[in-house]
């Protein structure tokens, strides 16, 4: 369940990660990265070069400015660190194990969510201590069912993946298009692999422009698509 923004401060938070350091940053209003400090006093940005991957790197320091490496998402048990995801459509997906300590960010489109960064996210956070029973996963803003068509070969590919995927998809306005539900597809993906808790904010990145960047919503109106939203979670 997500909770409201604290006046002053576009950032959104969800009950299930209730006492770690987290936030789901709204893109209108808040356009640069936000200091790691909002949320761990003195705490370091780490972020990556997302490429849509499933790799899933364990961290103990930031990166250089323009070292950062090509991947999806990021775990750590290092206190201090504040490790940070960008979206605008694609799922943001920050998971915590605190009995062990050990936090992860990811990005998961559903390309990095098809080729397995999800399952990668928990692996990693396994090599720190983790445990997946103990681990709780909030899914952020993402673009919703209703405002995601896609065509008939989107849909066949998962379908040959695995045919329950028909599951995530509903008849579209048009002939050979459906709606494609990739927020429960995320969930679906994480409860199969054995995360304890999951939750999803339910916020629909192309409906809410007051709030959201979302490409789809801008390549739809001719607008520039550089605009994201940041997603972060600390030790």
């Amino acid at each position: 369940m997500a909770e409201g923004a604290p006046q002053g401060r576009p950032v959104i938070r969800d009950a299930l990660l209730a006492g770690v350091p987290h936030g789901f940053f709204t893109g209108i209003g808040f356009e640069g990265p936000p200091a790691a400090d909002l949320l761990v006093p003195g705490g370091q940005l780490v972020r990556l070069r997302q490429v849509h991957s499933a790799r899933a790197l364990p961290v103990t320091a930031p990166f250089a400015p323009g070292e950062e490496p090509e991947a999806d998402a990021l775990v750590t048990a290092t206190p201090g660190l504040v490790l940070g995801v960008v979206t605008a459509d694609c799922a943001p997906v920050l998971l915590a194990d605190s009995v062990a300590g050990v936090v992860g960010a990811a990005h998961a489109g559903w390309r990095g969510a098809f080729g397995g960064v999800l399952e990668a996210t928990l692996a990693a956070m396994e090599t720190l201590g983790a445990e997946r029973g103990r681990i709780r996963a909030a899914i952020g803003p993402t673009i919703a069912q209703a405002s995601y068509e896609v065509d008939a070969g989107f849909r066949q590919r998962l379908l040959d993946a695995a045919p329950a995927n028909a599951a995530f998809f509903a008849p579209g306005a048009r002939a050979d298009h459906f709606q494609f539900d990739l927020p429960a597809y995320v969930r679906a993906r994480l409860e199969a692999a054995g995360v304890g808790r999951v939750a999803d904010t339910a916020l629909d990145t192309y409906a809410d422009s007051a709030r959201f960047h979302s490409f789809r919503r801008a390549t739809h109106r001719g607008e520039p698509t550089y605009g994201r939203q940041f997603s972060l979670i600390g030790r």
